[in-house]
């Protein structure tokens, strides 16, 4: 005899209340929205996908993004203050964006409460933005002479609110510009270079040797030299929407126009943080200095070409279609 079944009862529904308006709590506790499951099935989820979902531009809308993108992806040795909208505490004297830090710290307190934010480093969720922020808040009230450990995002580890904490855009005066400053080494980690010892001494002298040699151009915004051991390369992050501007790199290219100058090749581009950076090979001799023309012209050649609106011809298809296929993605 077949047995009968019992009845299904419906399962309870979260309440249709805001995630960001739930307190988190630890993920087997019940859900303080009343519906009767534990937190990780119910409101949990939602701050558990905010901290694995990707954001694909991360530096959108803070002042510099292109820049943003190159001192993370591209330059070695760099820094670029800071500026916080609610000002600096009292015993924090400036605040300072770094590529990367000694021993690959998230951030850095000083003997003398600077603080350094450490940009080049594996972020806890798929937001950098909201990861940097939260290391920049614990470092603002870290003991001076002492590093930020690495920890990850609340619903995900230890730190601040995954779904609802701040981001960069929240903490820092976007109206203030960022000014990039490009190093030959890594010695604007210490005050006193010379007088490091033991690991961070080590670490120093790794860094120093590893640095490939790069310089910012004045006469362009976020177009980046560096010298390769075979040739140089000029890496120039842009702001245009990818389409709009592999439409106008395409019309350079079918134009015979895409080059910086004599002996320099576009050779494509990648992806970084939602922006496109074409790439250009140059010869071994050509120095940062002597890019600065030759850039400043390709911007004005470029500027006219994403102000054209008609469809590409065949010849200019075909050109993208080289370009896109020599585009990587790096994030």
């Amino acid at each position: 005899m077949a047995k009968k079944r019992r009845p299904r009862t419906q399962a309870a529904q979260p309440a249709a209340v805001p995630a960001g308006e739930i307190p988190v709590v630890g993920a087997r506790e019940p859900c303080p929205c009343g519906s009767g499951r534990r937190y990780k099935a119910c409101h949990g989820r939602a701050a558990a996908q905010a901290v694995t979902e990707l954001v694909r531009r991360p530096f959108e809308g803070l002042a510099g993004e292109c820049d943003w993108v190159a001192l993370r992806e591209l330059v070695p040795a760099g820094t670029a203050g800071l500026t916080l909208t609610a000002g600096l505490p009292d015993d924090v004297p400036s605040l300072t964006l770094a590529t990367v830090l000694p021993m690959a710290w998230p951030a850095l307190r000083r003997d003398d409460g600077a603080v350094l934010l450490g940009l080049q480093n594996d972020t806890a969720s798929g937001d950098i933005s909201r990861d940097l922020a939260d290391v920049l808040q614990r470092a603002l009230t870290t003991a001076p002479g002492s590093p930020v450990e690495p920890a990850g995002l609340a619903g995900g580890g230890a730190g601040g609110d995954a779904a609802g904490g701040p981001r960069l855009q929240d903490l820092l005066d976007t109206s203030v510009p960022l000014q990039p400053v490009v190093h030959d080494g890594f010695e604007f980690w210490l005050d006193d270079a010379e007088s490091a010892t033991g690991e961070v001494a080590a670490s120093l002298e790794r860094a120093n040797s590893a640095a490939i040699p790069t310089a910012r151009l004045d006469g362009v915004e976020a177009a980046y030299w560096c010298a390769a051991p075979e040739k140089n390369h000029l890496r120039w992050v842009m702001p245009h929407p990818e389409e709009r501007l592999l439409d106008a790199l395409a019309r350079l290219h079918a134009a015979g126009t895409s080059a910086l100058a004599d002996e320099t090749r576009l050779v494509g581009s990648f992806r970084a943080h939602g922006l496109v950076v074409p790439v250009w090979d140059l010869p071994s001799s050509m120095t940062a200095a002597d890019c600065e023309k030759p850039a400043a012209e390709f911007g004005e050649r470029l500027a006219a070409a994403l102000a054209v609106t008609e469809p590409l011809t065949g010849t200019e298809r075909k050109a993208r279609g080289g370009l896109a296929n020599r585009q990587v993605t790096l994030s």
